[in-house]
């Protein structure tokens, strides 16, 4: 379900042109920067490259290209 939030000319901006290079679309690019700063603050103590490893190893499993690693 959709939901229109108002946010400033300067993060739109800045979505904008991280959303080219990153080739998501400004929605997307704002969900990713949104799911990353949640993980983040959940978990203060992981760096960002482990919990992009960590959402894009999440994807993985979900689209079915990865199997889950098993302990023992």
């Amino acid at each position: 379900m959709a939901t229109a939030v108002r946010i400033s000319e300067e993060l739109v901006d800045e979505a904008r042109k991280f959303s080219r290079i990153e080739h998501r679309s400004l929605t997307g690019q704002i969900e990713h920067w949104a799911k990353i700063g949640k993980c983040a603050e959940e978990n203060p103590d992981l760096t960002y490259s482990l919990i992009k490893e960590i959402l894009m190893g999440i994807e993985e499993l979900e689209r079915g290209e990865k199997l889950e690693y098993k302990f023992g």
